[in-house]
């Protein structure tokens, strides 16, 4: 014995005569643990998965909330000469002088030029964005009709066959409340 009162193992000791330890109590033990240890983690994971997809669906409400208050905030007329930090928009632009004319001529020649976001068949779908309906909803949509999706990200951009407005134009403004309706909850 040593001088905690443990028997000393060494090498004089005979296996032989040494009593096999219990097999099927240590067996039940460690299955028991297995057991315990796996039920822990599953319920654990499921928790962490419940809470982080709650927190998910808590994320998308409040971009879809902040879409729409951005519309709406766009919608006001004469927001534009607010004030940021003290110096307003308009200030900056006749500060910078020759880059502004060259700018609003820039501006001009654009305005002649059918862009993506003033073309209809686009434009409602811009405005689907801009409301916070799901992009990849909008996009499938776009598909079905024949429209470029890519369209979404450049919306300054020339309309791609070059369009201008024609009689089909109106044909597919007079469809877009269906098809915006196809959208709602």
């Amino acid at each position: 014995m040593d001088e905690d009162g443990l028997p000393i193992v060494g090498s004089g000791v005979d296996l032989t005569k040494v009593p096999a330890i219990q097999q099927r109590r240590v067996v039940a033990y460690l299955n028991q643990f297995v057991v315990h240890t796996v039920r822990f983690l599953n319920r654990f994971s499921t928790v962490c998965e419940e809470k982080l997809a709650n927190i998910s669906l808590r994320i998308q409400q409040i971009e879809t909330t902040l879409c729409i208050l951005e519309a709406k905030l766009s919608s006001i007329p004469g927001l534009e000469d607010v004030t940021i930090d003290g110096i307003s928009q308009q200030q900056t632009a006749q500060a910078n002088g020759p880059t502004a004319a060259s700018q609003s001529q820039a501006a001009a020649a654009a305005e002649n030029v059918m862009t993506v976001a003033k073309d209809p068949r686009y434009a409602r779908y811009l405005k689907m964005v801009q409301v916070g309906v799901p992009v990849m909803a909008i996009r499938n949509k776009m598909v079905l009709e024949g429209l470029d999706p890519n369209m979404l990200d450049s919306p300054d951009a020339p309309v791609p066959d070059g369009a201008t407005g024609g009689a089909d134009d109106q044909d597919v403004t007079a469809n877009s409340s269906d098809s915006e309706s196809s959208f709602s909850d």
